[in-house]
């Protein structure tokens, strides 16, 4: 006989979702959630294996590099501002099927460009879909799985983000030995990421519901509860459904990510996002380029360089989700800004004495801390860190920031290393999160263990309290 349940507000909705074992069907929906995640990481990363081939098919100066590669982020800083708050507005899950369409349409269009112009407004468009689907993916994630393994769960997207990039190089392996595809080999790499987003869309057309949390505040208890029911098996039995909760059902406050409780956590995923994705990009993204200059010009370097150094990120990305519960996202956020900062440095001061084993040795380094720490904790941190009537806004605020470090990053990399090479470029670049490592050190918020919603709740009944209360003394004056 199934479990029967009794809810009578939001609070009772978000405890059972916090106290349950994630049950089997939640376990799908994440895995689901977190393919959107590879989607995204393979769009965004995909053009960078073919980089040297599209600069000398299209005839591109740096500065036109930085614009082709910095084009998808400038679309991620439209989605994720607007794609937030419809997260929050209209429901997770209208916004997952929107996001997908546009990465599949914007993947085809992309691999069929015929100039430089086509390809600009393919990626822009891939950019927009790859802001949206970040902050519903992750807003999706924390409100289907208990408090105690949340933060864990939500960290997932960074190994999988790092799975997607090598698979980068892996899809183009076979086309490189056996194909005839010369300097279109980029082609095959862009256009491959339709595929996976076609699974997902269709996976998430006939399997995915909208989050019960988000459904409570904005629906009501009753949908609440079938959604409740359908994800965990259970019967639920609503005693009391609140009136007038339709009537703020659309009262969506951008601002309030900036009020006196959420500015200072707003203000430490910025920074988190903006310097960890300006270091992510001006490396990570152009590793098949580094590569071919650590190890060879042939194009096949690139290729298994790009799969070497990821395997780095996949560590260290597993590293953090099992360590988030007992270390806590700042201070991993801490520990992967110091390994970055020790390891850049290490690269320019050592790097003339250095043999191109030790030096690939501390990209990797580099790339495992990235992983490990600051490369998730952005997103994560914000995902932690707002309730869910306002985590859409709050994620797709922080994915915007993220998307300005990485307009920063692809930038950073074509024009600094023009100007006076490699080696003097990462210890520029090691500057950015070390004012990274600084900030965490001073703001000392951690979402970690602690109950968001139910804070929220909380606060939201004081306030309620105290103006009846106010209102009421008014009264009694006249």
């Amino acid at each position: 006989m199934a479990q029967e349940i009794v809810i009578r507000s939001e609070r009772d909705v978000a405890r059972f979702v916090n106290t349950q074992p994630t049950s089997k069907s939640a376990i799908f929906i994440v895995l689901v959630a977190l393919g959107g995640i590879f989607v995204d990481a393979y769009d965004l990363t995909s053009l960078g294996i073919g980089v040297v081939q599209l600069r000398t098919q299209f005839h591109l100066t740096p500065f036109a590099v930085g614009s082709v590669t910095a084009m998808m982020a400038f679309g991620a800083v439209i989605g994720a501002m607007s794609g937030g708050y419809f997260t929050d507005k209209v429901g997770r899950f209208k916004m997952f099927m929107l996001d997908l369409i546009f990465l599949v349409v914007a993947a085809i269009g992309a691999a069929l460009s015929v100039n430089i112009w086509m390809l600009l407004f393919f990626r822009l468009l891939m950019g927009i879909g790859v802001g949206l689907d970040f902050p519903v993916a992750l807003s999706f994630i924390a409100e289907y799985v208990n408090e105690r393994k949340r933060g864990g769960s939500v960290n997932l997207w960074q190994p999988v983000w790092y799975i997607a990039t090598s698979c980068t190089g892996l899809v183009i392996l076979p086309f490189y030995y056996f194909g005839n595809f010369g300097d279109h080999l980029w082609r095959i790499a862009v256009g491959f990421g339709a595929v996976p987003a076609t699974i997902i869309l269709i996976l998430r057309y006939k399997f995915m519901d909208e989050s019960p949390g988000w459904a409570a505040h904005y629906l009501g208890l009753n949908e609440a509860a079938r959604i409740l029911e359908k994800m965990y098996g259970v019967k639920v039995k609503v005693e009391r459904e609140p009136t007038a909760k339709k009537q703020d059902v659309r009262i969506i406050r951008y601002s309030e990510i900036f009020s006196p409780k959420y500015r200072l956590r707003t203000f430490l995923v910025s920074v988190i996002g903006i310097t960890q994705a300006t270091e992510y990009y001006a490396v990570g993204f152009n590793l098949p380029t580094i590569s071919t200059r650590l190890f060879g010009s042939a194009f096949i370097y690139a290729i298994l360089g790009t799969v070497f150094f990821n395997i780095f990120g996949i560590i260290g990305g597993f590293g953090g989700v099992f360590s988030t519960n007992r270390i806590g996202v700042r201070r991993l956020a801490i520990i992967g800004y110091t390994i970055v900062v020790i390891s850049l440095f290490s690269i320019y001061f050592l790097g003339p004495r250095l043999p191109v084993i030790v030096t690939a040795l501390l990209l990797g380094l580099f790339i495992f801390g990235h992983s490990f720490g600051q490369g998730s904790q952005g997103m994560t941190m914000a995902t932690l860190s707002f309730p869910t009537r306002i985590r859409g806004i709050g994620t797709g605020f922080a994915q915007g920031m993220t998307r300005v470090g990485t307009i920063c990053g692809f930038y950073f990399f074509p024009l600094v290393v023009a100007k006076v090479g490699i080696s003097k470029m990462l210890a520029y670049l090691a500057l950015i999160p070390l004012f990274g490592l600084i900030t965490t050190l001073f703001i000392k918020w951690e979402p970690v263990g602690q109950d968001i919603d139910e804070q929220d709740s909380d606060a939201r009944l004081a306030l309620s309290v105290g103006d009846s209360a106010t209102a009421g003394s008014r009264g009694l004056k006249k």
